[in-house]
């Protein structure tokens, strides 16, 4: 079987080729494809960070391999990390946290085990990085939460939590402030979960989540979250176990998966054949699972655990009064420790489950899109207007121009209403949101909102808009706080 693989910047080459080195010597039946991706490739001229040739071998094996890469900063181009998730619409990340004997942590210690999933959106939410400064001091990032992107995610986590017969899985969110976007969120894992009535579905706040996972991880066991949200608990799961450096990743997609190490490329350090490669390794175990090599991903993280319960750790970890082994010493200590399991947590060594890459040939982009319920109407319109005035004068002005069709329901300031009630004690930006809503539920049309823009635009620079729908009773837009 031929996968691509990419190599990395900084201590990429040198754990990418001690992980190698393992799966040769453990006869793992893979052929590598090695391509061209990362920070010398954005030096050369290319804005993605990686050549067409290696994009193609990509989207040809469907399974990518790779190293910690640096994206170049100070030069406007995007993250090649979140690039490559984001091209080939790898919607799940998952990462798997363990307790592993030789690395000590304070849960280690206390002899509470950790065996945490964390499941993220890996292509929506803030990571879409559409961001515009709508006046010199205010910058608008949108964050999109998609009802398909939220299903796919979320139907992948149902289903591997059923297959690793998990005992609970939880939404983390922040639904009780962002209703709309995190709600949507919420509102497909509750749909899913009535397609696994065995397994038991919750919802934690994130921050509560948070608190609960750093006093008693044990009590959690496969949590799935947004994208921002899920990047900021997956680290703080890294912390509980050890730290990135035995944090695995694996990037879920239809088409195409990647399969990496989350830690940085470690440029202090690059060269020196000191690196820890035990992340990097538990992401290419977790792709031979994918591929159904399961007997070679058993025996080699046997050889692994066996490892590192007998004390041998790279300099980053471990008993400092043993000596620690370079990256290479360490994967020739595994490659010699084949065939032996640790004393705890012995992992299961299966058969192959025959297993091949399919090809996909698109002919054209995917499109995802749910069935519309309700009529879809325009109930209004937010107007996003640049003015220093106070909010009555910014009132006194809209007002003018309402006209028959629209009235003036409220004036916000970042989030927070100031007309027609509001707090002396409120501090204003130049940024102001006056929200116009149809009088008497009168139908109005996009030609209509053209007209107050028109109009308005008279007497404000107006920085964006929003149109505000319902569908049905149903509102898609939320209220201002103190309206």
């Amino acid at each position: 079987m031929k996968i691509a693989v990419a190599k990395g910047d900084g201590i990429g080459p040198e754990i990418m080729d001690a992980v190698l080195s393992i799966f040769d010597a453990a006869k793992v039946p893979l052929e590598y494809d090695f391509v061209d991706m990362g920070k010398w490739v954005f030096d050369k001229g290319y804005n993605n960070g990686m050549t067409d040739e290696a994009k193609n071998t990509i989207e040809t094996t469907g399974i990518l391999f790779k190293g910690p890469m640096e994206t170049p900063k100070g030069k406007g181009v995007k993250s090649i990390n979140v690039t490559a998730r984001k091209t080939w619409n790898t919607y799940a990340n998952k990462r798997v946290f363990q307790t592993l004997h030789g690395v000590d942590t304070v849960f280690s210690k206390a002899g509470i085990p950790i065996d945490l999933t964390i499941v993220r959106e890996n292509i929506e939410d803030t990571y879409g990085g559409i961001e515009h400064m709508l006046t010199h001091d205010v910058a608008l990032s949108r964050r999109f939460i998609t009802r398909p992107g939220s299903m796919q995610v979320i139907r992948y986590a149902f289903e591997m939590a059923k297959k690793k017969q998990a005992r609970r899985i939880t939404c983390g969110h922040k639904a009780n402030i962002m209703k709309i976007t995190d709600g949507l969120f919420l509102e497909c894992f509750y749909e899913v979960a009535k397609e696994y009535p065995e397994l038991k579905a919750d919802d934690v706040i994130v921050d509560d989540l948070c608190m609960k996972l750093v006093t008693r991880p044990d009590t959690f066991d496969v949590v799935v979250l947004t994208n921002l949200q899920g990047d900021i608990v997956s680290d703080l799961c890294a912390g509980l176990v050890g730290g990135l450096g035995f944090a695995p990743s694996a990037n879920i997609g239809d088409h195409i998966c990647i399969f990496e190490a989350v830690h940085g490329t470690a440029p202090d350090i690059a060269g020196r054949n000191i690196a820890n490669p035990t992340a990097l390794l538990l992401s290419g175990l977790s792709m031979l699972q994918h591929l159904g090599l399961l007997e070679s991903a058993g025996m080699i993280e046997n050889a692994l655990l066996y490892t590192l319960e007998q004390g041998v750790h790279t300099g980053d970890f471990g008993d400092k009064s043993i000596p620690s082994a370079n990256t290479t010493e360490f994967a020739n200590a595994i490659i010699n420790n084949f065939g032996k399991k640790p004393s705890l947590s012995p992992k299961p060594e299966l058969e192959d489950v025959p297993s091949t890459c399919t090809v996909f040939n698109l002919d054209k982009n995917p499109m995802l899109e749910s069935i519309e319920e309700g009529n879809e109407t325009i109930a209004g319109v937010d107007m996003f207007i640049e003015s220093n005035l106070q909010p009555n004068e910014i009132a006194e002005k809209c007002l003018r121009h309402a006209g028959v069709k629209f009235k003036l329901v409220n004036i916000s300031n970042r989030g927070t209403q100031v007309w027609p009630t509001g707090s002396k004690f409120t501090n204003l930006v130049n940024q102001y949101n006056a929200r116009f809503e149809s009088i008497d539920n009168y139908p109005l049309n996009q030609q209509d909102v053209i007209g107050l823009y028109v109009s308005l635009s008279g007497d404000f620079k107006i920085s964006s808009l929003e149109l505000l729908h319902q569908w049905g009773e149903k509102k898609g837009y939320s209220l201002a706080q103190g309206q």
